[in-house]
Parts: structure tokens; sequence; C-alpha cells
């Protein structure tokens, strides 16, 4: 099939351009013919929260795009559909996950969607911090689309409450194994993060944003201690808010040499260093449905404790193994003693049935 991929690739950094590029890497492999639009411009520099919008990895994964797009100048848009019409694609997939780029993805689509079918592969309805009018336009763009994509089931409980007449294809979130290709033994991992080698290791990864439930995570490693255990915790991402509100509160805590931060993006190259010296992934998140690192983490066959909505999300109920823990600390610190007690940690989980980027491929060619 002939189609089109709208979306971030490199130079643009984050689990969005992760999921583009592997997408349509796999799609090129399947033997599909695919051209990928992606930005000229992501965000203009003062309204990104972090310090760069650009990956810093030394080793990337490349993809060839046309990087027409502008958040701000409507003219790239119409620059964008020439080169999509001139392509003559049989559908366009457009990835959806931040209202930011809504008046340019609505006016694609609705230029579009009459002479080719436009699907929405959404990442998130609405942002994870959503502003009042986020529903709003959210609705606007998306019933543009022909077709809808979504990768858990409370998303697309999302779409029905804004489309109601909405008939969404779940398709589940694959694993990122382009990292877990690049696994390596948990000394070695542990040697070069600096990290003892007879304590278990947790691993919180990713950018650090309030709905990450880092603040409860941390709350909950005080209770582990008291119990008389001591794991050491890697918060491993670049923090889109001020670190020294966890730094004072991990001080508070008498928790300095339980949490180790890495305070920035990390590159590619790196990820496998982290996740090949964890023995717990760890996502507490208080809001949000799915999360690419938990992807890796599982690609890794790490164990995780996640808040119940992590779980749900990410369709994870084939995980029996995996203990689900609600938000309070206490739930948390007893999900984590478990995993400590047990040396349960140490298992390596059977991810084999969880679906790969080819079968991703199969379904949004053929599913819609």
């Amino acid at each position: 099939m002939r189609f089109v991929i709208v979306g971030p690739v490199y130079p643009y950094r984050g689990g969005i351009a992760h999921y583009t590029s592997r997408m349509a890497q796999a799609a090129i492999e399947e033997g599909h013919e695919v051209k990928v639009i992606s930005f000229a411009r992501q965000y203009p520099r003062f309204l990104y929260p972090g310090k760069s919008d650009r990956d810093p990895s030394q080793e990337v994964m490349r993809i060839e795009a046309d990087y027409l797009l502008d958040p701000l100048y409507p003219w790239t848009w119409e620059r964008a559909i020439k080169e999509i019409d001139k392509f003559s694609p049989e559908l366009v997939v457009i990835q959806w996950w931040t209202t930011f780029w809504a008046p340019a993805f609505g006016w694609i689509s609705y230029r579009l969607r009459n002479h080719i079918k436009v699907a929405f592969l959404i990442h998130n309805v609405v942002p994870h911090e959503a502003r009042f009018f986020d529903p709003w336009l959210a609705k606007l763009v998306l019933r543009q689309g022909n077709k809808h994509i979504v990768q858990s089931e409370s998303q697309r409980q999302r779409l029905k409450e804004l489309l109601p007449k909405a008939d969404p294809v779940l398709i589940e979130h694959p694993l990122y194994d382009q990292f877990a290709e690049k696994r390596m033994s948990k000394e070695e991992a542990r040697r070069r993060l600096g990290l003892p080698e007879d304590r278990p290791v947790l691993l919180f990864f990713g950018i650090v944003r309030p709905y990450k439930g880092l603040t409860n995570l941390i709350e909950a490693l005080a209770l582990v201690y008291q119990e008389g255990y001591s794991p050491l915790l890697i918060v491993a991402g670049e923090f889109w808010e001020d670190v020294e509100i966890y730094k004072r509160r991990i001080k508070e805590l008498g928790l300095q040499e339980a949490v180790r931060i890495y305070n920035y993006y990390i590159p590619n190259e790196e990820v496998p260093v982290f996740f090949s010296a964890a023995d717990v992934f760890v996502a507490p998140y208080t809001g949000g449905t799915q999360s690419g690192a938990l992807k890796i983490a599982l690609a890794f066959g790490l164990p995780v404790v996640a808040s119940e909505g992590i779980f749900i999300g990410s369709n994870m109920t084939f995980e029996k193994e995996k203990k689900h823990a609600k938000l309070a600390p206490r739930s948390i610190s007893e999900s984590i003693t478990l995993y400590i007690k047990t040396s349960s940690y140490r298992e390596v989980g059977d991810n084999g049935n969880l679906p790969n980027w080819s079968k991703v491929i199969e379904h949004i060619l053929y599913a819609i």
C-alpha cells in the first residue's frame, strides 16, 4: 500500500518521534511505499517547556522525511497538502497527541478527507494536563478523520465521549524493541552508572511532569525504608518542573543516599544502560493512560509497579505477575516491598504475546 505518515521523526526527540520512526521503518520493511511528512519546526522555542525538542543522541533512527510543517505558518500546511496529493497515497495517518497542532492537522485533514482516506492515530485524545478548551479543539480536529486508531480502551471511551458516532480501531501500542536489542549484563550496566551491585534498583524513566507521580513515589520510598529495606531509586529524565522541590523533599525524608537523579533527556545510546541496570520499573502516574517508557521496560522483561490506570490503559491484563499499585504512597510501597521480599524482581516476564510493529501496520492498513 501507498500511504503517508504525518508526525515527528529525528532530529526531534521523544516517544512520538520514536513511534513515528519505528512505524515507518516497519512499513518500509513490509514492502509498503511510505512518505513521512514531518516538521520544519515542532514548537516555538518560548512555548517548549524542556531545554530543547531536538534529540541529542549519537545513535539515532534516521527515516527519510519531508520537513515541511510549521505550526504557525499556514502556507506550510498547504505545501504539505500539495506534496501528499503529488504522492497519491491511499491513506494518510496523522499522529495525534497534542492540541497545539490542532489548527494545522485540522486544516490538512479537512482538505484531504474527501479524496484521500485520513486516519488519526491517537496517543492521547486530549493532552495529559488538559486545559478547559482542549476537548473542544480535539473534537474539532478529530471529527475530520475518516477513521480513528486508539491504543487503549480508556482512550477509545474518551474518543466516544467527544465523537459518539466514531468507530475507532483499538491497536495495542507495541514494544520499543530497538533498545532491548542492545541490552547488557546488569553488572556492566551498573558499572557504567556507578551503581552498587547488591541493592535492588528501581527505575523511574522519562520526562518528569506532575502527572507522572514522582512525588508519591518518593513518599512511598520512605515507607519502604521504614520497613527495613534499602532499594536505590534512579530518576532518569529531564524535569519539566522545579527539580529543587523534589530534592528538598528527598532531603527532608533522609533519602539522599536512596535516590539518584539524572536530570537530562536520556539519549538513545544510554537507554539500554538504565534499563539493563534496573530490577523493577516504576510508573505511579496520577494521570495518563499509557506510557512509552513502560513499553521499553516490558521489552527488557522488567517487572512493573504502576498505577492501575497505566496497567489498564496499556492493556496489561495479560501480565498477571505484575502487581497493581494505587496512587497512594502506601500502596506503591507495598508493591515495591513485595518484589524485594520475594526476590521476584529478578524474574523476567514473558512478553512474547505482545504486538509487534508489523502487526500494527497490518491492523492500520487493513482494519480501516
